[in-house]
């Protein structure tokens, strides 16, 4: 299963996905650039008389409502839509909707314009798509999670779509398959953006593969994994140091890494 995910990542470098990202102010640049790190084409495209058109000839499309505009919001209802025809996958990071209703309310709005393959988010933001009372802190979710199998595969039900939720063990599911991801560093909480950054990743490995399940799967162990290898690294407990060490971990990913050091379980 590991050489099938380490499969998804030379899909990305082999194709170079364009992604089609409208995504939070804070965390823009980044996306982009984890994106290229990873062999993808960023495209952080979200003016309401293009997106219409452009998500229909992009390889995925990633929403991400962490600051959430009313110009973004008309942005992401034309991107989805011209996404849902053309058959693009589409990438749902839900960003503090567990600790703002209006964002819910969006989401579901979102849902009558077109279809969601891969809903990434906390524990927090995953119980509140499901109406699942949760804790959660701005974008932080304070969730332990301890019910999160059952959590997201319900969820994956309901939607009928791709549930990732991130934590200590990052937790994915198409509601039948389970893969269990336990690579990781505290130090990814310890700069912004980390998690926006694997929501624009998992909209990469999308854009190149057809098993949407498996591409998430791989973006996720992409991620954690390079984020342990970035705090091993020299100054890596630094966080200035550890972000410019994740890129180039995502950059310099390969077989043998995964296989030797991909901590992954199958349920």
């Amino acid at each position: 299963m590991l050489e099938q995910l380490h499969c998804c990542l030379q899909q990305v470098r082999e194709k170079t996905p364009l992604v089609h990202a409208i995504t939070n102010y804070v965390t823009v640049n980044d996306c982009a650039n984890i994106l290229l790190a990873a062999g993808a084409s960023p495209a952080m495209c979200e003016a309401a008389d293009e997106t219409f058109d452009f998500s229909q000839i992009a390889s995925a499309l990633y929403l991400n409502t962490g600051t959430l505009t009313r110009e973004q919001e008309v942005a992401m209802l034309l991107a989805i839509r011209g996404a849902t025809i053309k058959k693009v996958p589409v990438i749902l990071d839900p960003v503090a909707c567990g600790a703002i209703p209006k964002k819910l309310d969006f989401i579901r709005k979102l849902r009558h314009f077109g279809d969601i393959s891969v809903i990434k988010g906390n524990m927090a933001e995953i119980k509140a798509l499901l109406g699942v009372e949760t804790k959660a802190r701005g974008v932080d979710s304070l969730d332990d999670g301890d019910d999160g199998v059952e959590v997201c595969q319900t969820l994956a039900e309901k939607f009928n779509c791709i549930v990732a939720a991130t934590g200590k063990t990052d937790i994915i599911t198409d509601g039948d398959r389970v893969c269990l991801v336990d690579n990781g560093s505290e130090m990814l909480g310890k700069i912004t953006g980390t998690g926006c950054m694997l929501g624009a990743l998992t909209a990469g490995f999308c854009g190149a593969s057809d098993d949407l399940f498996l591409a998430t799967c791989a973006a996720h162990l992409t991620m954690a994994l390079a984020g342990e290898l970035a705090a091993e690294n020299d100054g890596g407990t630094l966080p200035g140091t550890f972000k410019k060490n994740l890129f180039n971990q995502i950059y310099l990913m390969n077989e043998n890494t995964m296989k030797e050091q991909g901590k992954v379980q199958w349920q």
